[in-house]
């Protein structure tokens, strides 16, 4: 039975050095660009790349509108 809590292979396997949560970790990323991460380095493993694409990309969205705000409240 496939492993899909602990290290599922979807996001890297818990072998690989560069499976999502660790780079997330690592690079400090937070929520929205942790997930952007996430989705990217996913697509098409476990649901149709283009949904995983997609949903990247809401997150990346999100994270520029966040930052605009700050940027723009000085």
């Amino acid at each position: 039975m496939a492993e899909t809590v602990n290290h599922p292979a979807h996001y890297g396997g818990a072998d690989n050095p560069y499976e999502a949560i660790k780079v997330i970790e690592a690079w400090g990323l937070g929520f929205c660009l942790g997930n952007a991460v996430k989705y990217i380095s996913r697509a098409g493993k476990k649901n149709d790349a283009v949904e995983d694409l997609k949903k990247a990309r809401w997150y990346l969205d999100r994270e520029i509108q966040n930052r605009e705000v700050v940027n723009a409240e000085g």
